[in-house]
């Protein structure tokens, strides 16, 4: 009976010594898998008000996912004019907003409606049209030039007429050139810089667009730069952290997030190769707080 009690214990012990040293094993081995692959708990929702042009570009769907991972919070972009954005933040209906046209964005800052901002990247503006250029505008030596050649030419030429960064910009550009653009052959589309592209492809004329949405549809356009390097047509964006006082659903931690976020040499990084590998140049050059120097008169009020 004793010795079958030693044979039997024994079995039974060293199985248990074993399923103890294994489930310690695994437990161990999860906590290093948990701690390599470990996210954020999530942390809710960023809205961000911006241009269409983030969007259309493609860089806001690859952004993300990143910034998920990175923070936990899920981006939740309002893609619209600059204009339109920036009225978003006014009324505290946005907790970011990611912009680009200064002079408006300053007018918003003096005004008590954001409490920071900074610079993010930038790329041009460039005038687009049929390559056959029937006003002839790749001549002009400025792009105040070929806007006039455009209205002598009455060239069909399509606005965004929506209020954003682009539509600012060709504004200044109309009134560079001394024109008040009117007639059949302006037309104020009143859409983002995609559909606007897509209607001077279709109608074949031009418009002014951003670089980076152009190129992410030059596939399907049948259009082409025609001028392009002017320093008027700098293209540069800011991030802006919206005021709490706006508005009670104002949610700052979650904007400081992607603010801090874009800002950071990660971002930074990934947005100064996004593009590369598909349309052979990048479509935004990084340039978080004017890191890339560049001359304070191309970079109004930033």
């Amino acid at each position: 009976m004793t010795m079958y009690w030693k044979r039997s214990r024994w079995p039974r012990r060293a199985a248990l010594a074993m399923t103890v040293s294994l489930l310690l094993a695994v437990a161990v081995a999860s906590q290093g898998v948990a701690s390599q692959d470990a996210t954020p708990a999530p942390m809710g929702d960023v809205i961000l008000a911006t241009t269409t042009s983030t969007a259309d570009s493609g860089l806001l769907d690859a952004l993300a996912p990143l910034f998920l991972a990175e923070t936990g919070y899920t981006l939740k972009p309002i893609a619209v004019g600059s204009g339109a954005a920036l009225e978003l933040g006014e009324k505290g209906e946005a907790d970011v907003l990611l912009v680009h046209s200064p002079a408006a964005e300053v007018e918003f800052m003096d005004a008590g409606f954001g409490t920071e901002r900074r610079t993010v990247m930038f790329n041009d503006f460039i005038i687009v049209g049929p390559e056959a250029d029937p006003a002839g505008i790749a001549d002009a030596a400025t792009a105040a030039e070929a806007m006039a050649a455009i209205a002598a030419g009455e060239a069909r030429f399509v606005s965004r007429g929506d209020d954003s960064g682009t539509h600012a910009l060709e504004k200044r550009l109309w009134q560079a050139a001394g024109i008040t653009p009117e007639g059949s052959w302006y037309t104020e589309a009143g859409t983002g810089m995609g559909d606007t592209l897509n209607i001077a492809s279709e109608r074949n004329g031009y418009t002014v667009t951003d670089r980076g949405t152009y190129l992410s549809l030059r596939g399907r356009l049948a259009l082409v730069p025609l001028q392009e390097g002017d320093p008027a047509l700098l293209n540069v964006y800011h991030v802006i952290l919206v005021n709490p006082e706006n508005g009670p659903a104002v949610d700052t931690a979650a904007g400081q997030a992607f603010l801090d976020f874009l800002l950071a040499p990660r971002a930074q990084d990934f947005i100064g190769e996004f593009g590369v590998e598909e349309f052979g140049e990048p479509l935004f050059t990084p340039c978080a707080d004017n890191s890339c120097g560049m001359a304070p008169a191309a970079t109004p009020a930033a």
